[in-house]
C-alpha cells in the first residue's frame, strides 16, 4: 500500500505539474491543485498546506554548501573523530541484533548504516530543526531542482494522511530530509520499514525503524549482499593514470595484474573495481567496488561519499588511511577559473562552484592525457597554467 501511493505521486501526469518560480501563492495554490487532481481530499489538502512558507534560510543552506570544497583528507579528519568511532563500536554492540536483521533481510553491511546514521545525525542526536514542509514547499517552489522536491511535498501530504507527518512540528534537515538517517518523505513511503513493529513507519524516533528503512533503501538503489564496497591499495609508480577513476572499472584480476594490491588482505575476487585517487596518484588509493557506486543514492557529494565509505570499513576494523603527500590543492577561486577553462573547452562541469565533483574530475582526467600530464584526475597549478 505504502509502495503503491508513493509510486503514484512519483507519477503524477506531466500536465497536473506546477512550474517553478512566480508569486509563492499562486504557486502553491497550483500545488494544492495538483494534490486534489492526484486523488487527495480538498479539505485535507487546505489542511496539510495552510501553514506552508517560503523559508529564505532553506535557499541559502542550499547555495552555501562550501565544506564540500575540501580535500578527502580534510572532510575525513572532520568527520571521523575518536568520539564519533567510539560511538560507533557501542552503538554497534548495543544494537546488534537489529543490525544482524539488516544484514541477514537487506544484505547491508552494519558499517555502511553506522556510518551514515554518525554522519547524517550523529547518532540521532541532532537531525535539523527546518520545518520540513516549508524546506521541501521552498525547493519545489525554487527553479534549481523543483522536479525533485515537487513530488516530495506531495509525498509529506500522504505521510499526514497516514499520521506520520505533522506539517507544523516535524522537522529535518534544510533539504527536507527527515530522521536519523535523513530520507525524503517520498523515500519513506516508498521503502520505509516499521521495524519495530508499532504500526508507523517513525524514523525521528525509533531506531529499528530507522536502520532498516536505510538498509532497504540501499538493497533498492542495487546494493549487493556480502560483497566489499571499499578498500584501501597500494599502487606501483608506473600504473597506467588515466584508467584510474570512479567513472571506470576493471575487473581486479586485470587490476592484480598491472601491481595493483591490497593494504590489507586481497583484492576481491571476480569483481569490477575502480581505482579512486581522491588526492590524485601521491595521495590515499582505494578499490571502489559496485556498492560503492549506490551510495551516490543517498548523497551526491564525492568527498562526503568517500568520506563515508571509508569511515564504514574503519568501524569494520580496517587501518587509518596513508594519507600519502599530494600536491596541494587549489584555492576554491583557483577551482572555478580551472571549472571556467574547462567549460570553454567543451567539457560539462556542471555548476561553476569551486568544488571537484565527479563531472570536473573527468574533465580534468581528459586535459591532463591530452596535455602529456599524469592523468590522475587531481588538478593542479600546472594543470591550470598549461590550460
Amino acid at each position: 500500500m505504502r509502495l503503491t501511493l508513493a509510486l503514484m505521486l512519483a507519477a503524477t501526469p506531466a500536465m497536473a505539474e506546477v512550474p517553478c518560480g512566480g508569486p509563492f501563492g499562486s504557486w502553491l495554490d497550483a500545488l494544492r491543485a495538483e494534490a486534489v487532481a492526484a486523488g487527495h481530499a480538498p479539505a485535507g489538502v487546505d489542511r496539510f498546506f495552510r501553514t506552508a512558507a517560503p523559508d529564505p534560510k532553506v535557499l541559502a543552506a542550499d547555495r552555501a554548501q562550501g565544506v564540500f570544497r575540501k580535500t578527502f583528507t580534510e572532510f575525513s579528519r572532520s568527520l571521523i573523530s575518536q568520539n564519533r568511532s567510539d560511538t560507533a563500536v557501542a552503538k554497534a554492540r548495543q544494537h546488534k541484533a537489529l543490525f544482524d536483521r539488516a544484514e541477514a533481510d537487506y544484505g547491508v553491511s552494519r558499517g555502511i548504516l553506522l556510518a551514515f546514521w554518525a554522519f547524517e545525525t550523529d547518532f540521532g542526536g541532532y537531525q535539523g530543526d527546518f520545518n520540513t514542509l516549508n524546506a521541501l514547499v521552498t525547493l519545489a517552489h525554487d527553479c534549481r531542482r523543483p522536479g525533485l522536491f515537487r513530488p516530495q511535498a506531495l509525498a509529506a501530504l500522504r505521510m499526514w494522511e497516514l499520521g506520520e507527518f505533522d506539517p507544523a512540528t516535524t522537522t529535518g534537515a534544510w533539504a527536507g530530509e527527515i530522521g536519523m538517517v535523513q530520507m525524503l518523505p517520498a523515500d519513506i513511503l516508498a521503502r520505509g520499514v516499521d521495524g519495530d513493529g508499532d504500526g508507523k513507519v517513525t524514523l525521528k524516533t525509533s531506531v529499528p525503524d530507522a536502520i532498516l528503512s536505510g538498509a532497504n533503501m540501499l538493497r533498492h538503489h542495487g546494493w549487493r549482499a556480502g560483497q566489499p564496497w571499499l578498500q584501501e591499495i597500494v599502487l606501483p609508480a608506473d600504473l597506467d593514470w588515466s584508467q584510474t577513476g570512479v567513472d571506470k572499472a576493471l575487473p581486479t584480476a586485470d587490476w592484480a595484474a598491472m601491481g595493483v594490491t591490497a593494504r590489507s588482505g586481497t583484492l576481491a575476487p571476480g569483481l569490477q573495481g575502480s581505482v579512486l585517487l581522491p588526492q590524485g596518484r601521491k595521495g590515499p588509493a582505494f578499490m571502489a567496488y559496485p556498492n560503492f557506486h549506490t551510495l551516490f543514492e543517498w548523497n551526491k557529494s564525492f568527498v562526503y561519499v568517500t568520506t563515508a565509505a571509508y569511515f564504514a570499513t574503519r568501524i569494520e576494523g580496517a587501518p587509518a588511511f596513508r594519507p600519502g603527500t599530494p600536491d596541494p590543492a587549489l584555492s576554491p577561486d583557483q577551482m572555478k577559473a580551472l571549472q571556467r577553462k574547462l567549460q570553454a573547452r567543451g567539457h560539462d562541469v556542471g555548476k561553476i562552484d569551486g568544488i571537484l565533483g565527479a563531472l570536473t574530475r573527468i574533465a580534468v582526467q581528459k586535459e591532463q592525457a591530452r596535455l602529456g600530464l599524469p592523468a590522475d584526475a587531481w588538478p593542479t597549478t600546472t594543470l591550470l597554467e598549461r590550460l
